[in-house]
């Protein structure tokens, strides 16, 4: 039996985003930090909730939306599962001490002043050789966030740190996946594409890098080499600290340097960590299990993938450092996205997203205002479908056309789909991004967000360049369409 439905209004397309708002800012106000583990959720799925009255309304059968919140969460049931593996790459890790040793060196080798600066350009190096700014946070930066709290410095600093660089990195590798997406929707070579987003990712990530070596230099740095050295002898007392230590993250960083699939290579980069548990921290697996033997060092290795590790140095601080992880540490983030695929999938189904896409279009009456509308309808859409991909795919499958029809170079959209659409979705606590970024890195986005410079210069330098005309392409440049 066949359903005759009519396309929602702008004000139908906005009422949902708008509850949504409400609510999220209700619960962020009433809730605090907690907002994430639950509350949240509850939001998205009540203003999931609204837009199925709409859709229901405009004339779509349940069957319908069910089979969109289907086809919407299996887009992300990848992202999903890399997710638990990364908790139990974590608790590995933790317990083969790889991270205890990059912490390690790190307190040795990173001035507190520079720190933050450095975070930046050593997760940017890292994310452009592999191509992935989420491998990049859950190894290096996990350590550095260690390395920061050893030195008493800023955690939201750190963290907008490690993501201005992971993304910069990420956004400029030919490795990696939304950097191939992004000219793949629009139309135009991936090499080319890579080199037009110099003009926008370059200037942001210097002014980064500045911002945050001034955010050193006045920070409050007077740690004293005697709390230094106590950290490190107290990580040396735990775990058997030195560079073969290094061998998962080095097999890990070449795997995804080689272009492996990312669930097996996390998850095998979790293996070895537990491998290497059993074969360089005997003694740290004995304390933990209470008792010595192969079954017992299995099973502590087996919990550690599962439930993470509770690690005893003697230090309250360091503790709270070196605790965590497993695959249960990330099921808050697999319901948060969950419930923001559910509300996006919906969004999506009944027409309402694509409503509110063509509300953007219409207002966008010269190339600059072009521009801007996309950068917006990609930031938009990462509210809405919590997901990055979907913030690439749907606006550029939408204005590809209008782009073409003022003559613009295909560049341009995928510049500026990548300027938005890759860039924001760290900044959003409940898209994939800001969720996972959350829980490898233990600070909010709220917390991180205005410390995220790269992030949010990006998309405003893009602003700028579209109104000014600079480094904006024409098919045919002596037959300009539309004026900037």
């Amino acid at each position: 039996m066949s359903h005759k439905t009519k396309a929602p209004s702008l004000l139908q397309a906005l009422i949902p985003l708008i509850a949504l708002i409400a609510m999220l800012s209700s619960s962020v106000y009433l809730f605090g930090e907690d907002s994430s583990y639950g509350p949240n959720q509850i939001a998205l799925l009540v203003a999931a909730g609204i837009a199925v009255i709409i859709g229901f309304r405009n004339g779509f059968s349940w069957q319908q939306i069910e089979e969109g919140i289907t086809e919407g969460i299996s887009v992300a049931l990848g992202a999903m599962l890399i997710i638990l593996a990364v908790g139990s790459l974590i608790g590995t890790w933790l317990l083969s001490g790889t991270v205890p040793t990059l912490i390690y060196f790190g307190l040795e080798l990173l001035n507190p002043s520079l720190f933050y600066a450095a975070s930046c350009i050593i997760c940017g190096v890292v994310a452009l050789s592999i191509g992935s700014s989420w491998t990049t946070a859950a190894t290096i930066g996990v350590a550095l966030m260690g390395v920061a709290s050893g030195m008493g410095l800023e955690p939201g600093i750190a963290a907008g740190a490690i993501v201005s660089g992971a993304y910069f990195g990420d956004k400029m590798s030919p490795l990696s996946d939304t950097t191939n997406l992004a000219p793949a929707v629009s139309g135009t070579e991936l090499f080319a594409h890579i080199r037009y987003m110099g003009y926008t990712a370059g200037p942001a990530f210097v002014i980064s890098v500045v911002l945050f070596l001034i955010l050193g230099l006045n920070a409050d740095t007077n740690v004293s080499l005697q709390r230094l050295e106590l950290m490190q002898e107290q990580l040396q007392g735990t775990f058997n600290i030195g560079w073969p230590m290094l061998v998962p993250l080095a097999v890990l960083l070449y795997l995804a340097a080689t272009r492996k699939p990312a669930l097996p290579t996390v998850f095998f980069g979790a293996l070895l960590g537990g491998a290497w548990a059993l074969i360089f921290q005997p003694e740290m697996i004995s304390f933990i299990a209470g008792e010595e033997g192969w079954v017992p060092a299995i099973k502590v290795v087996w919990l550690a993938l599962s439930d993470g590790v509770e690690v005893s140095t003697g230090s309250a601080n360091l503790d709270s450092l070196l605790s965590g992880g497993g695959m249960v540490s990330m099921l808050n983030t697999v319901w948060l996205i969950l419930s923001a695929m559910t509300f996006g999938a919906i969004m999506e189904k009944v027409g309402l997203l694509e409503r509110f896409i063509r509300g953007m279009l219409k207002s966008a009456k010269s190339v600059g205002s072009l521009i801007t509308g996309t950068i917006f309808t990609c930031f938009g859409a990462n509210v809405l479908t919590a997901d990055q991909y979907m913030a690439i795919v749907l606006p550029g499958r939408m204005f590809k056309e209008e782009y073409e029809r003022r003559n613009l170079d295909p560049r341009v959209l995928s510049r500026t789909l990548e300027d938005s659409g890759t860039i924001t979705s760290a900044l959003i606590p409940w898209n994939t991004c800001g969720a996972y970024m959350f829980s490898v890195l233990a600070v909010s986005p709220f917390e991180y967000g205005i410390y995220a410079f790269f992030n949010y210069l990006t998309p405003l330098i893009a602003i700028v360049f579209a109104y000014t005309g600079w480094t904006i392409l024409y098919l045919n440049p002596k037959e300009e369409t539309a004026k900037a």
